[in-house]
């Protein structure tokens, strides 16, 4: 069973919460305020931490800095501010993620599912397994031949895989369609570039979050693809 702490200083909040993650099989630690919070981290083994921003003795954000300190736990801040900058200070100081107020809980429920099969995907605390590239959210298994995006497994071919296997074991390289049709279809490459742009278009429509504007899968005009470092 995995242990969540709810932290917010508004205990109908917390009640809330503990229902809807009850129901879905966690076990609650409930804490009021940051300090409370960072004490429970210490004493118990958590898989995931949602935790409001304003809150008295200790806010939210000194609670994820002191937080960091010792674990890598999943962070999701709550916050009735929704400014874009509120946000970025809030994953700045360590936080996964970031649920403005008011929120669906059925979504919140939806979130800490997310972060904590990425979580439990990389070993919780310990260094991910060797047969892993890690780049963000965005993980393959060698091992496994297995990509997966914030813990969710990505449904690719035998082709896609070999591509972007190829691409990640060169983070942050800009390959050329010749270099990238070679290595995956072993074979000399002559007119590739409609087979390579067709291919790493399906794959970016499978990993990102918005195609049009992608985090990992970046073309490089005139010169090819790579995969972003992030």
């Amino acid at each position: 069973m995995h242990n969540i702490l709810v932290c917010d200083d508004d205990v109908a909040i917390v009640n809330s919460i503990e229902i809807y993650l009850n129901l879905e099989g966690y076990n609650v630690f409930k804490a009021y305020n940051g300090k409370e919070a960072v004490e429970i981290a210490k004493a118990q083994e958590l898989h995931c931490i949602v935790l409001d921003i304003m809150m008295p003795e200790m806010d939210g954000l000194q609670a994820t800095l002191r937080l960091r300190e010792e674990n890598n736990v999943p962070i999701i801040l709550l916050s009735a501010k929704s400014e874009d900058t509120d946000k970025i200070t809030g994953l700045g100081f360590g936080a996964d993620d970031y649920i403005t107020k008011p929120f669906n809980p059925l979504e919140l429920v939806a979130r800490v599912k997310s972060q904590i099969r990425r979580y439990t995907s990389l070993g919780g605390n310990s260094a991910p397994p060797e047969s892993c590239i890690v780049n963000g959210e965005l993980v393959l298994d060698k091992e496994a031949r297995e990509v997966t995006v914030a813990g969710e497994a990505i449904k690719l071919t035998a082709t896609e895989y070999k591509i972007i296997e190829y691409l990640m074991s060169n983070l942050g390289r800009v390959l050329s369609t010749t270099q990238i049709y070679e290595a995956v279809w072993n074979e000399p490459a002559y007119s590739t570039d409609k087979t390579v742009t067709v291919h790493i278009r399906r794959i970016r429509e499978k990993i990102e979050l918005d195609p049009r504007n992608p985090k990992y899968l970046k073309v490089v005009w005139g010169l090819g693809y790579k995969i972003e470092k992030v």
